[in-house]
């Protein structure tokens, strides 16, 4: 019995002998086939999706806030509660109203009246509980004074307070002094406001970078602008369909941040070119095999789809392990890329087979190269029934790679473990740290506020709140007041008692808000002084920007070992259970984790190289998001690849052959979908904002490396090492573990019986 590469003379496509002998299709094959029968229904709904989430984006860009930076449940969130309601003057959280002069001095009359006109005005907003002016600190100049200003309410509400509170102090200021004196706000909300602003326009600056350099890397690597735009237009509906989930979302009362959007866009795009570009591969060589439409639609989705909804599942796993970290922003980023991910698989399975049928003739259209010539009719290549086509000498250069690759796998890996190592080294001196990238906030409000700060040595603010019983007396500070005042990097130490159960002592500091010694000073105050100096058992809390900032290092710190666990375990179970191997598996987790370290040596080598761009050091969180994004996205490769091998191994039973055969036909789609995705993720570079530039550094770099030195070398040289032993299973774990139906583990009837030619451009 003979197979024919070609269609048959009726039309139809060649049959696989499964399918043939049983007349079944795989689920994911009929719903490929479903979808482009009604492609003209489907193309419909996701247009009304697309248009829905198009009209939500605008709202959704108002009601977003600024990414929330408190610990849930920290002592800091603890202490500002107690505060809230024990000071309503102090208010939840303490701003420093800064005001400043060219010309006047603080004790000239007209500054004076200015002062009183500003207190005034701030004291009249709603959620101002209190203004309390700071008496003048050692080394200030003259010409500027300080309040404290206590805001109440949630995140939410004082963000949405701020613009008007900041607005009526300007203007009653400058309309008291003739305009010689001015004010400005620093807090932790106005830092938060402003990074809202940063991470709008860095996402608008980084998506009119990705769309045009994305759509080129897929013009050269698909060499037809019609298969381009197809694959374009789907991540972008993927990305704006995102963006409506959150929107929809934020309707229906939850709260969603800037960080969140900018997450969800990117992952979204990144998705959705990665999952649409190999869809449309399999779907391009289906149709030049001869399948019509429908059926060809069918393989891709039973094939491709499948593999693209399973890497979205991994996604959509690793992202989950943020969820142990007790902080609203990162676990919103880890719900950004489950909705991302989840999105993507869908478009994937139903919006890209719709497209390919309806837009089948445009495929071709805008070749950048010739199409590579058809082999004659009457010169058929004869397969043998159950038996893949084996890659001849002349299969194009990826062919002519693996099988060179297959010849020398002990110095490849050698050589490729050298490449990461060295790129790995500088990894040691990784500096974390938290910065507020004072050249992105230079120019701003926020800005000249805090430069005024810094100068007087009024560089930050804590309150150490103290709860007592009530009716007892205040607590005793005296000792820690006297040491505070002792202290070099303290400018002021004022105790204060509500006369009913708490007694605070507010600490200016002269060391910057971002400095490790304030940091330092914020823990030392817990650990050591308060106890050495206040009564025994009394409870103390450390607020203010200083202790929330300083949590956010600890957080992140502590909770990097489980969070890394979590992803590696997750890992490991999930390819375990795909791909029924214990070895492939551990290799993965090894390749991801020699990825994500080499991209950690070169991003400390930028910090070193390219301050300017990525800043001196790198923030606190960067470490948890990049390793988790690093390892879902090195994921799909692991999949594209290893699910194309075990296709031919479990049918020829050839290690080797199997491991040529699965670089030769994924070579090309995993590197141009890297290519789109290092361009979606490199495009964040563009970001003023130094923690954006560093995350995409970061994932940019780690995906060049994974699918270069890692996919295209690396891995299939272990695996010609290992040998048939990359399969191996024991009894105990194959009856454990489901049998591989539908999962991207089995062999589907069409990728096992079906020649499989190179692809047709």
């Amino acid at each position: 019995m003979v197979l024919s590469s070609r269609a048959s003379a009726d039309g139809a496509p060649p049959a696989s002998h499964a399918d043939a002998r049983s007349g079944r299709r795989t689920v994911w094959r009929w719903l490929g086939e479903a979808v482009a029968r009604r492609h003209r229904a489907v193309l419909a709904v996701w247009l009304v999706l697309l248009a829905a989430s198009a009209l939500m984006a605008p709202g959704l860009l108002q009601r977003a806030v600024a990414p929330a930076v408190r610990v849930n449940g920290s002592p800091s969130v603890t202490g500002a509660s107690l505060l809230e309601h024990g000071f309503a003057g102090l208010g939840t959280e303490q701003m420093l109203l800064v005001f400043a002069s060219a010309t006047l001095s603080s004790d000239d009359e007209t500054y004076q009246r200015a002062l009183q006109a500003g207190v005034r005005a701030v004291s009249a907003q709603p959620q101002v509980g209190g203004v309390q002016l700071l008496p003048p600190v050692r080394g200030q100049d003259r010409r500027r004074a300080y309040a404290i200003v206590g805001l109440n309410g949630d995140q939410a509400a004082r963000q949405a307070a701020l613009p008007p509170l900041r607005d009526a102090a300007q203007r009653a200021v400058r309309q008291a002094s003739g305009s010689l004196v001015d004010a400005h706000i620093v807090s932790e909300t106005a830092m938060l406001a402003e990074a809202k602003h940063a991470d709008l326009a860095d996402l608008r600056r980084a998506e009119l970078v990705a769309v045009p350099v994305a759509l080129l890397a897929l013009l050269i690597g698909l060499g037809a602008a019609g298969a381009a735009l197809v694959v374009l237009a789907t991540a972008l509906t993927v990305m704006v369909t995102a963006l409506g989930v959150l929107a929809a979302a934020s309707l229906l009362g939850t709260e969603t941040d800037t960080f969140m959007l900018a997450v969800a866009a990117t992952v979204g795009m990144g998705l959705g070119l990665d999952y649409a570009l190999l869809i449309l591969l399999r779907y391009r060589r289906a149709r030049g095999m001869g399948h019509e439409r429908v059926h060809a639609a069918g393989v891709a989705t039973s094939t491709a789809g499948r593999t693209a909804g399973w890497c979205a599942l991994a996604v959509a796993l690793t992202a989950a392990a943020l969820l142990v970290v007790r902080m609203s922003m990162i676990r919103t980023m880890a719900a950004a890329v489950g909705i991302a991910a989840v999105v993507a698989a869908t478009a994937a399975l139903t919006l890209l087979p719709a497209a390919l049928v309806a837009a089948d003739r445009w495929l071709a259209r805008g070749r950048l190269r010739r199409p590579r010539p058809r082999r004659a009719a009457g010169r058929r290549r004869r397969v043998h029934p159950g038996r893949p086509e084996r890659d001849g000498d002349g299969a194009g250069g990826w062919s002519r790679w693996a099988r060179h690759l297959m010849r020398h796998p002990i110095a490849y890996t050698l050589a490729c473990v050298g490449v990461l190592a060295v790129a790995a080294a500088p990894a040691a001196g990784l500096r974390l740290g938290f910065d507020l990238d004072r050249a992105s906030i230079a120019r701003t409000d926020l800005g000249r506020g805090l430069a005024y700060m810094e100068a007087d040595g009024v560089s930050s603010a804590l309150a150490v709140v103290l709860p007592h019983a009530v009716g007892a007396p205040p607590v005793d500070t005296g000792a820690l007041v006297a040491a505070l005042g002792a202290d070099p990097q303290v400018a002021l130490a004022a105790p204060l008692d509500n006369g009913r159960d708490l007694t605070v002592i507010l600490v200016v500091g002269r060391t910057p808000i971002d400095d490790p010694a304030i940091t330092a000073l914020a823990r030392r105050l817990t650990d050591h002084d308060a106890p050495a100096l206040l009564p025994p058992g009394q409870r103390v809390l450390v607020t203010g920007p200083n202790a929330i900032f300083s949590e956010l290092v600890e957080e992140s710190t502590a909770q990097l070992g489980t969070v890394i666990a979590l992803v590696l375990g997750c890992s490991l179970v999930f390819l375990l259970v795909t791909f029924r191997s214990v070895l492939l598996p551990i290799k993965a987790v090894v390749m991801n984790l020699l990825a994500v370290t080499a991209a950690f040596g070169l991003l400390t080598l930028a910090t070193r190289h390219f301050p300017q761009i990525v800043g001196h050091q790198v923030n606190t969180l960067i470490p948890l998001l990049a390793f988790t994004l690093v390892f879902g996205l090195s994921i799909d490769y692991e999949m594209f690849l290893i699910h194309r091998i075990a296709e031919h191994y479990q049918v020829s039973g050839d290690n080797t052959d199997a491991v040529v055969h699965g670089l030769r036909h994924t070579a090309r789609p995993i590197t141009v979908a890297a290519a789109v995705m290092v361009t979606t993720f490199g495009a964040l570079l563009t970001a003023h904002r130094h923690e954006l530039a560093q995350l995409g550094l970061a994932i940019a770099t780690a995906i060049t490396l994974d699918a270069t030195v890692i996919r295209l070398a690396l891995v299939p040289a272990l695996m010609r090492i290992l040998g048939a032993r990359n399969w191996w299973l024991p009894g105990g774990l194959a009856r454990l573990l489901p049998a591989p139906r539908g999962g991207p583990g089995a062999v589907p009837r069409e990728a096992a019986a079906v020649p499989d030619p190179s692809d047709v451009t």
